[in-house]
């Protein structure tokens, strides 16, 4: 039956669950007398629900610690192993495929590499039905405590009624790919376990939002800086996050050409393909047949060689100049969007980060408008390159949240909006 304002009975049951669920999982171990002040719940809807919770296996306890006068309180956390994730990162030199328990533990792993050619749709679909395979028969874990796959991918993902999640990557020779569908159509998995596709900007984010150097932040903006570059804005209007297309920013007229086929684009500039292109133009000589992480490893050790050894001049100047690109790429997010922090992630971010991170502070601010600058934290991100992975992971953690810790359904566009809606009220502390 349905109260005055719409909801059912299991609809405030499943609200209740979600709630004690996510206090304990993000801010566990707690006792039933601490998790009433933390979700706004009655002592007795506390003890009914977490007596449901300990019953499904998804809550356990962990302990006890003495009260004022009375007996000892037993402390309570989510149970880790009740349920598993995997988190796919189709990143832009390889695929990689993680499996992950209900604490984002890592279970398993597998990696599959990427020609620069690789991105035809079919091998990726291949990569990742393979990978998803091999890392569940390396833990010999049951399909059905998996509670969904999320995948992150390069360029803008819309949702869609009919074909599920649709992949527009310019960038990469996608156009309208129906990602989910084809996925579905060569799952090993059984119809029941979603899939939930987004930007990998975007879950490079919620990752360090949820878990890194974002947490606590109300406006940040974390940068995916790989082979091209992106963002994804935080702020209260969009808390589950918005995926920018920062890196098609143009930052010089009749500038260098991009990969998406516009002049002058930031990642035409910042992007590890780009950067190494034109220390190639320079002159320079990477590896023969290197990849591109190895190829960007070569550069940074020629540009800041060990003391006593000349660094190569070419390298040095291509890195000073990307760094000056990339804080006027900054110093547009802070005006823009002035936020409290701004994260640089993704496996070049970071290896370039070590070394000119404070140069970019420098040009950021001195091209950004005072006031804003002064507000800011720049910082690299603290997950490493496994976040996008990470960040994967958390869209079917969201869902299940959101669903109270029930088991996947069927999936299909009814389920968006949930998922969507955890990812907004999660809020960890």
């Amino acid at each position: 039956m349905a109260g005055r304002n719409g909801r059912t009975v299991r609809d405030l049951r499943r609200g209740n669950r979600t709630a004690v669920l996510q206090r304990l999982y993000f801010d566990g171990p707690l006792s039933r007398f601490e998790l009433g002040p933390a979700t706004g719940l009655s002592s007795g809807s506390v003890s009914n629900v977490v007596a449901d919770l300990v019953g499904d296996g998804l809550v356990e306890e962990a302990g006890s610690v003495d009260s004022d006068g009375g007996r000892p309180r037993t402390l309570l956390r989510v149970a880790p192993h009740s349920g598993q994730m995997i988190g796919v990162d189709v990143g832009e030199t390889r695929v990689r495929v993680e499996l992950f328990d209900l604490a984002l533990t890592e279970l398993a792993r597998t990696e599959r590499p990427l020609t620069p050619q690789g991105y035809d749709v079919d091998v990726i679909v291949g990569h990742i039905r393979d990978g998803i395979a091999e890392v569940l028969g390396a833990e010999q874990a049951a399909p059905g405590r998996l509670l969904g796959v999320g995948v992150g991918v390069p360029g803008i993902v819309e949702h869609t009624p009919d074909r599920g999640a649709v992949v527009h990557g310019q960038t990469i020779g996608w156009s309208a790919v129906p990602l989910e569908r084809l996925l579905r159509a060569t799952s090993p998995l059984p119809d029941t376990v979603p899939y939930f596709i987004d930007n990998g900007a975007k879950t490079l984010g919620q990752a360090e939002m949820w878990f890194g150097a974002g947490r606590g932040a109300r406006n940040a903006v974390v940068v995916l800086f790989g082979s091209g570059v992106g963002a994804c804005l935080v702020t209260p209007e969009v808390e589950h996050g918005r995926a920018v297309e920062w890196g098609h920013l143009t930052v010089r007229v009749r500038g260098r050409r991009c990969r998406c086929g516009a002049p002058g684009c930031l990642e035409a500039y910042a992007g590890a393909e780009s950067l190494l292109a034109r220390w190639r133009e320079e002159g320079g000589r990477p590896p023969e047949g290197a990849d591109e992480e190895t190829a960007l490893t070569a550069m940074l050790a020629a540009a800041y060689p060990p003391e006593g050894i000349a660094p190569d001049p070419v390298a040095l100047a291509v890195l000073e100049e990307t760094a000056e690109y990339l804080g006027a790429g900054l110093s547009d997010l802070i005006n823009l969007f002035q936020p409290e922090r701004i994260l640089i992630g993704g496996w070049a971010g970071l290896q370039l980060g070590a070394r000119f991170l404070p140069a970019v502070r420098r040009h950021a601010t001195t091209y950004a408008l005072r006031h804003p600058a002064d507000k800011v934290a720049i910082d690299l991100g603290r997950l490493g390159p496994d976040a996008v992975t990470v960040g994967a992971a958390i869209l079917p953690l969201a869902d299940f949240f959101a669903g109270g810790g029930r088991r996947p359904e069927p999936s299909g566009e009814d389920r968006l909006p949930a998922w969507r809606t955890a990812l907004r009220e999660r809020a960890p502390r």
